[in-house]
């Protein structure tokens, strides 16, 4: 009997490379996204089921979950890969964009995982593996929102991870640093009040070093070989650095401690 991986935000990056990779290794795929009526080159896969889901909706998870059930009679993984980024002054942000950014990369992740969980219990079996990031770990200025829905995921994840071994479960994190996905593009929400002069030269300074990060992205075909080892390997490990970058600044926090580690992001700022 095959396995099936359940994956959210499907449509492109690094849930777009998963599902085609799973796909390529034999597994079922139930590929989720907001728009699946959009999506042309997974609908054209064997064993690749593509169905709407949109973590804030909580009768689109459950809809998504019974089809791909119905359709694969068993979800062994669950990856919760739906997310974006958003950046910029606190104060730039409205209550609603507050609320979207931790709706889409919180509550979505444990409205989707709660939905499942008892599928995994019933049969004493299944994994969920979320995706985090270095951003997980550490933090850049203007990143509240998005390193703190980050540090979040790790929590969440490593809170779980005893929950689920109560009846044979596992739960995995995946750390990716800079991916050359859409990230940087339409997955980043980046707002700006240029009325409060005190951030702007922070702000101007932000743009260019992400674009300086991003010149030398993993591909995110990197990011689905990580997902497919945590998937598969057997163990009981918890925590996946995907990207050379990412283990490099994970590492650098971990040997530096917070007060020098937070001393060299400023130094790379100028601050």
């Amino acid at each position: 009997m095959r396995n099936t991986i359940l994956i959210t935000g499907a449509s492109s990056g690094i849930g777009k490379a998963t599902a085609k990779l799973f796909q390529s290794k034999n597994w079922n795929v139930i590929a989720t996204m907001r728009n699946p009526e959009a999506e042309t080159e997974l609908k054209n896969l064997e064993r690749v089921l593509v169905t709407k889901l949109d973590v804030t909706d909580d009768q689109s998870i459950s809809d998504a979950i019974r089809i791909g059930i119905a359709e694969f009679g068993n979800v062994d993984v669950l990856l919760n890969n739906a997310g974006y980024g958003a950046y910029g002054p606190l104060e730039a942000f409205s209550k609603e964009q507050v609320v979207r950014q931790f709706n889409t990369n919180v509550i979505g992740l444990l409205e989707v995982s709660k939905a499942l969980i008892p599928h995994f219990r019933k049969n004493k079996n299944g994994m969920i593996i979320n995706i985090s990031s270095m951003a997980g770990k550490m933090t850049l200025p203007f990143g509240a929102l998005y390193h703190g829905s980050k540090f979040a995921v790790e929590g969440i994840s490593e809170a779980l991870n005893f929950e689920l071994e109560q009846f044979g479960g596992k739960m995995k994190i995946i750390e990716p640093g800079t991916i050359a996905t859409e990230f940087a593009g339409r997955s980043l929400d980046l707002q700006n009040d240029e009325t409060i002069i005190e951030y702007q030269d922070l702000v101007n300074k932000l743009m260019g070093n992400v674009k300086v990060m991003f010149e030398n992205a993993s591909e995110a075909t990197m990011v689905a070989d990580v997902i497919y080892e945590a998937a598969t390997d057997g163990t009981d490990k918890l925590r996946y650095i995907a990207g050379e970058d990412a283990k490099m600044i994970i590492e650098n926090r971990q040997a530096l401690g917070d007060d020098a580690f937070i001393k060299e992001i400023k130094k790379q700022f100028g601050l």
